[in-house]
């Protein structure tokens, strides 16, 4: 067991909570092949059922994301980034984004920053997820496509958009090219 990564956190978590994965599956909702997948697989899944989960076990989203010891202020030089997941990644199908945490080692810490590559396999799928909370996005480079409910926005360089999270939503790539966007996502406790 890799302990870096986030499927090995949560069996921890489960394990020093005791609780079972039939548990977490009542108390998320989500399907206990879906749960293994995660933990046993390298499947990361979106934002929404890893948001759950935390939640389910009583932790922060962090909790899954890092372990460090907080400091202030945090600073995080682009050198520095290091990929921490890429979301929809299965065996048999590619990344669809790469997120980079811009908090971790700030264990105190109430939104999550990311720096989020947006590949053109997040267009295939435009599976909707939802959870608590807010959402700001800011486009640094290429085109995102945001489906919010029945809406959907298409944003190039500079724009952004600050949504409910509670609302069905979906980000990915606005075409054939890859996108980078800055987020922050806040989680109320």
């Amino acid at each position: 067991m890799n302990p870096d990564k986030i499927g090995t956190r949560i069996m921890k978590t489960m394990e020093q909570k005791g609780i079972s994965i039939e548990a977490l599956a009542e108390r998320t909702g989500l399907a206990i092949g879906f749960l293994k997948r995660v933990q046993e697989e390298d499947l990361y899944p979106s934002l929404g059922p890893l948001l759950k989960i935390a939640r389910s076990l009583g932790v922060r989203l962090g909790t899954f994301l890092d372990d460090q010891v907080g400091c202030d202020p945090l600073v995080i030089r682009k050198s520095e980034r290091k990929g921490e997941l890429s979301m929809l990644r299965a065996r048999d199908k590619p990344a669809a984004a790469r997120f980079y945490s811009l908090g971790r080692g700030k264990t105190d810490r109430h939104m999550e920053p990311f720096f989020v590559e947006i590949l053109p396999e997040s267009a295939m799928e435009k599976t909707l997820s939802s959870h608590e909370g807010e959402e700001f996005i800011v486009v640094v480079d290429g085109e995102i496509e945001i489906v919010y409910g029945k809406e959907t926005h298409r944003l190039g360089p500079g724009d952004c958009i600050y949504y409910n999270s509670v609302v069905p939503h979906h980000v990915g790539s606005a075409g054939d090219t890859a996108a980078s966007i800055y987020a922050v996502l806040y989680f109320p406790e």
